[in-house]
């Protein structure tokens, strides 16, 4: 797949991706922020957060609403409990829903 095939989100994923299980990024590792991400791939905020799901849903990364998105102990899903990963899943969503929900309820009181 040429660099032209690949979508944007794609192009942020795969490199995380790639930097990780080469093991340049070790396991708990702070990933840089969406704003940071943002301007060093020329994207919009919501493309960085679609490529950090991505990675979420490999098992590569987790976050923590407020803190950022971390890497990993394990490589990926096979090194993980597919309920493990579920339970992750749901962790990360619950996180960006409450995150969002917060930022329409400061939108409306202000």
């Amino acid at each position: 797949m040429n660099n032209e095939a690949v979508q944007p989100y794609q192009r942020i994923a795969q490199d995380y991706s790639e930097k990780i299980r080469q093991g340049r990024l070790a396991a708990g590792t702070k990933l840089p922020g969406i704003r940071e991400l943002s301007e060093e791939y020329g994207v919009a905020a919501g493309t960085v957060q679609r490529a950090l799901t991505e990675l979420r849903n490999a098992g590569l990364i987790y976050s923590h609403q407020g803190r950022g998105s971390f890497v990993s102990g394990a490589t990926g899903k096979s090194a993980q409990d597919p309920t493990a990963l579920a339970i992750e899943a749901l962790q990360s969503q619950v996180a960006e829903l409450t995150a969002r929900l917060d930022k329409l309820e400061r939108r409306r009181d202000g």
